[in-house]
């Protein structure tokens, strides 16, 4: 709260947090904060939607990956086809008019 005392709200200012758990109240509304994910300071500005959620929650600690395996890639690959199939079947039509 100190650090904010001294800002006014929507600057370009990033204020850096390593507090996930701070809630966030309606005097934090229009700052910029870098939450701390582990790895780097994420980029978080609060809005009035987020007054009594936690810094933490709009910081996500891990990315994701994809689930499956083999069988996810064959679905994957697919519905690439697919597409690719639609594009091709978009060019060869003439143009309506």
């Amino acid at each position: 709260m100190k650090k904010i005392e001294g800002l006014k709200p929507g600057g370009k200012n990033v204020i850096k947090t390593w507090c996930r758990s701070c809630t966030i109240t309606p005097e934090m509304v229009g700052f910029t904060f870098g939450v701390h994910n582990g790895k780097e300071h994420v980029a978080v500005y609060a809005t009035e939607d987020m007054v009594g959620h936690r810094l933490g929650e709009f910081s996500p600690t891990t990315k994701f990956g994809r689930h499956g395996g083999r069988m996810q890639r064959d679905l994957e690959a697919s519905a690439a086809e697919k597409e690719a199939a639609k594009v091709e079947q978009v060019k060869t039509e003439p143009a309506k008019k």
